[in-house]
């Protein structure tokens, strides 16, 4: 699976040639095929498709890359020499590149030696990666089902006197084990009071009876990532905790009703904020609703106060408010949903109601 023909349909409506793929996102987004950090380049132009590397990845690339001239890079011919070579071939001058990750200096190097101008294009960029196709949500669903393995297996091991840290190393475990190829981020695990800290890192804690444990995962498969949250309480808890985790319970629900194509950020953030406040809770939600979900962790489109543009459908984003209590406990609820005319469909399968272990 691979995006050089939709990149390259956008193009002459934003008045370029080509674009100049150096992040590693992008160029996995367009060519469906993975190198890590710098190692790798990709040129997508309206005549045709480029994609340079070294000789780690050179023989890979040949088996999995598709629709694209692979170009080995090495000591006699580096990157520039690939860049200009594939200008000159589809005649393109001018040419995206990614504003958002590239920095100065190769800015400068690409100026000086290329022979084309370059224009911002990572708006360009967004816009295509924020609507999914069904290839797409084939593999961010799978990503989910692992996610979901892992945690029906971890429910099982959640216990008073193991550690935060022994439970989000198991959960990295069972991921892999599952069909993960990595984690999307760092687990966060978070019991007791450190459930405060929306993104509290596992420590050696031990989990104690009658209180929550927090746990907030995901894993890559084939290049796209899940995420999700689940809090669960351990032994018997306050009534507090549990109206606390009924009231994050019914915020997400409302932001999950209100999410659909044409929808703003603004308008589901606020249907879940609003549940917060109304139950006296609103200075303890702190982070907005959800963030966009695909081949990176956090990528666009946002469900946060300050985004009043539409969403497409085909978006896909976290839903996941929470309540945190400094120095008592916090609750969060995520799952992920795609946006559709009309409404929404979630991703996740994992149950939400509380879960006593």
């Amino acid at each position: 699976m691979n995006h050089f023909a939709r990149i390259a349909q956008a193009l002459p409506r934003e008045g370029l040639d080509a674009v100049l793929l150096t992040g590693e996102a992008n160029r996995f987004y367009a060519s469906g095929f993975l190198t890590t950090g710098g190692d790798g380049m990709a040129l997508v132009t309206r005549q045709g498709n480029f994609y340079f590397t070294d000789s780690r990845y050179i023989e890979a690339a040949e088996q999995q890359g598709q629709d694209a001239a692979i170009g080995l890079v090495e000591r006699g011919k580096g990157y520039l020499a690939w860049l200009r070579e594939a200008l000159e071939l589809s005649g393109s001058r001018k040419v995206g590149f990614e504003d958002e990750c590239m920095t100065v200096s190769e800015w400068q190097t690409f100026s000086e030696h290329l022979p084309c101008t370059l224009e911002p294009a990572s708006a360009l960029l967004r816009r295509l990666r924020s609507r999914k196709d069904e290839a797409e949500l084939e593999r961010m669903q799978q990503a989910q089902r692992i996610s979901e393995q892992a945690l029906q297996q971890i429910l099982t091991e959640l216990r008073p006197g193991v550690t935060e840290k022994e439970i989000a190393a198991r959960l990295q475990y069972l991921m892999l084990h599952f069909g993960a190829e990595k984690m999307s981020f760092d687990p966060i695990v978070a019991s007791g009071p450190n459930g405060s800290m929306p993104h509290a890192v596992p420590t050696e804690r031990k989990i104690q009876s009658g209180e929550f444990v927090t746990m907030d995962f995901g894993c890559v498969y084939k290049g796209y990532c899940s995420d999700m949250t689940r809090t669960v309480a351990v032994g018997q808890v306050t009534d507090e905790m549990e109206q606390v985790y009924h009231i994050v319970l019914r915020a997400q629900l409302a932001g999950i009703a209100a999410a659909r194509a044409g929808a703003t950020g603004a308008e589901i953030d606020g249907a879940a904020r609003r549940v917060i406040e109304r139950a006296g809770y609103g200075a303890y939600f702190g982070h907005s609703f959800g963030h966009g979900v695909g081949v990176e962790i956090h990528e666009g489109p946002n469900a946060t106060p300050g985004n009043d543009r539409p969403m497409e459908a085909g978006s896909v984003i976290s839903a996941e408010p929470g309540i945190y209590l400094p120095g008592r406990f916090g609750v969060r609820i995520e799952d992920v949903v795609v946006l559709e005319e009309g409404g929404c469909r979630i991703l996740t399968r994992a149950d939400k109601t509380l879960m006593q272990l």
